[in-house]
């Protein structure tokens, strides 16, 4: 079994300026190298015309955004004028009308334009070193194995598949081509989210008792993929509930042993015909305790909260692209705001470089699917389901 405890070895008591935090961890927990916040937030296009106005990127990685929807659009594409080692080389998208529009911003040319009919011919392509899939769920294990067999690199939005064995074929594919996979995690670069893992494995504050988590929004367009469980395998779980799973892990440092959960009732059943509106979970921790989860598409919410004999430390604004908030029993968290995106991305970026692991890795990625299919595997039997993770 992958060891996935969190090994912390070393971070700052105070985190108030804007400095690199080091982290050395195993697949459970965060730790990992924040690269250096800036002040500009996520989605931020005042730099929309960068790459024009600095076109030599040969010291700095290609990626190819496979997908142009609204987060390709309004957080990645802005991000990649950001990064330091790394930069928006080409697109992938099925829809024509948007590529004038992507090509003009961002000065790409036709040579970097795919769609997802030729593909696979960026593996002709020496100007894309990395493809981003940004695509519905259910597409995310076709393109990683198709551009992991083109010779690329790839970042993969989370959830990582639908089907664990989706996940065991998209490691295998980037494993077998020597190829460095990566799940797109922006929240184990995000300062506030650090220090949640921070202070949960290094028990300042004590042993965990209990942890309270949640991601819930109210939907939208009823005609949107995000509702067709073809495209995205469920509801608010695999959108946002992920989340409050991932941050379980790397609060604790730990992975649930078992779990017992429940859907909640559908106050639209035209909307929710095919997903579910909203659910809880009850996860059994390795140390005893109960970490409380719930995700929905009808109601807004988005905290953790961890309790400790010595008091409680938490987010009330945990998991968005910019905002967080936190306290501790000392007081309010007082931290830099990043772009979660740009970090992530130019993390990844070193990792290849420097020949070096990347701290999301495919590994991880699975074992939140994983635990995502017990939580169903519970709704549907209405029994605790035990959780066993791969050994490899």
């Amino acid at each position: 079994m992958i060891g996935y405890a969190l090994n912390i070895s070393r971070m700052a008591k105070q985190i108030t300026t804007r400095r690199r935090f080091i982290y050395n961890a195993a697949l459970a927990g965060v730790g990992l190298p924040l690269i250096g916040a800036s002040g500009f937030c996520n989605g931020d296009t005042s730099q929309q015309n960068l790459q024009k106005q600095n076109p030599d990127n040969s010291n700095k990685l290609g990626i190819a955004l496979v997908g142009l929807g609204s987060y390709a659009t309004h957080q990645l594409a802005p991000a990649l004028q950001q990064t330091k080692h790394a930069y928006l080389a080409g697109i992938v998208t099925g829809t024509p009308s948007k590529i004038d529009t992507w090509q003009q911003r961002y000065s790409m040319p036709d040579a970097n334009v795919y769609n997802y009919s030729n593909f696979d011919e960026i593996i002709k392509n020496k100007a894309i070193d990395i493809v981003y899939v940004v695509l519905p769920n259910s597409m995310h294990a076709e393109y990683v194995i198709r551009a992991a067999k083109a010779g690329k690199h790839v970042i993969c939005e989370k959830p990582m598949a639908i089907t664990v064995d989706d996940c065991t074929a998209m490691i295998n594919a980037c494993q077998n081509a020597g190829r460095m996979l990566s799940i797109g995690y922006r929240l184990h670069f995000e300062p506030y989210n650090l220090t949640m893992a921070r202070l949960g494995t290094q028990r300042v504050y004590g042993a965990i008792k209990k942890i309270d988590t949640g991601f819930g929004f109210t939907i939208g367009d009823p005609t949107q993929w995000r509702l067709k469980k073809a495209l995205s395998g469920g509801g608010p779980l695999q959108d946002v509930g992920i989340y409050s799973i991932n941050a379980t892990c790397y609060t604790s440092g730990q992975v649930p042993t078992s779990v017992i959960a429940q859907e909640g009732p559908k106050t639209d059943l035209q909307k929710f015909a095919e997903v579910e509106q909203s659910l809880s979970w009850q996860f059994t921790m390795p140390d005893g305790y109960t970490a409380y989860g719930k995700s929905s598409y009808a109601e807004n919410y988005n905290y953790i909260t961890a309790y400790t004999a010595k008091g409680d430390f938490g987010l009330t604004s945990a998991f968005g692209y910019n905002g967080q908030k936190g306290f501790t029993p000392d007081g309010i968290m007082q931290l830099p705001a990043i772009n979660q995106q740009a970090a992530q991305i130019d993390d990844f970026a070193q990792c290849i470089i420097n020949k070096k692991a990347t701290i999301v890795p495919g590994q991880l990625g699975r074992r939140d699917v994983i635990l995502m299919q017990a939580i169903y595997e519970s709704i549907y039997t209405g029994k605790s389901v035990a959780i066993k993770m791969p050994d490899g």
